[in-house]
């Protein structure tokens, strides 16, 4: 098997474009992907539990990997809320499949969004990590429409290896994710 098209990229291409623009001392401090988590809260589930059913199924196939419920840690009765009750659904992708969702929600994905402009700059934590939101997840070209009972959005959060926002901005820029311009910003 072939290792995924934005790996080969990431060895060959993106570490030699980091190494120089950020002057490392060493090749072990260019920044780099670890992980890829996709969450998805399904607030109704409360009321109907086969939403988090359809959930899982849904995000297990746009992540190619299983996906798993998330449970409620703690009581609140205004949103008849139960310990122990799933509300959400996620995932955790390292390696290739991780490699494999990137490619696929940059070339495929992200384009199929309504009235899309790039995605926004605003969702760095100061830690190198990108929190991205997507209002339908019907985007992906693996869910079919025709099937989806409920439309709802999903978090999907880059996690680095980098130290800074300018960092893990440049090393998803690399990879070809579509930030939206600035206004002082030209290229």
């Amino acid at each position: 098997m072939e290792a995924p098209r934005l790996k080969i990229k990431y060895n060959e291409d993106i570490k030699k474009n980091l190494m120089s623009s950020f002057n490392y001392k060493s090749s072990m401090q260019i920044p780099k992907l670890q992980k890829i988590c996709i969450n998805q809260g399904v607030g109704a589930a409360v009321a109907d539990k086969k939403l988090i059913d359809s959930a899982i199924t849904e995000m297990t196939a746009i992540a190619g990997q299983k996906a798993i419920a998330t449970y409620s840690k703690k009581d609140i009765s205004n949103f008849k809320l139960r310990k122990g009750m799933p509300i959400g659904v996620r995932v955790t992708l390292r390696g290739d499949r991780m490699y494999e969702f990137l490619d696929r929600l940059i070339a495929v994905s992200l384009p199929r969004t309504r009235d899309f402009r790039g995605i926004a700059n605003k969702g760095f934590d100061g830690r190198g990590n990108y929190t991205l939101g997507v209002k339908e997840q019907i985007i992906f070209p693996e869910i079919d429409i025709d099937k989806v009972n409920k439309i709802g959005g999903m978090d999907i959060t880059f996690v680095t290896s980098a130290e800074t926002n300018d960092e893990s901005r440049a090393l998803l820029k690399e990879f070809g994710m579509p930030f939206q311009k600035n206004k002082n910003e030209e290229e």
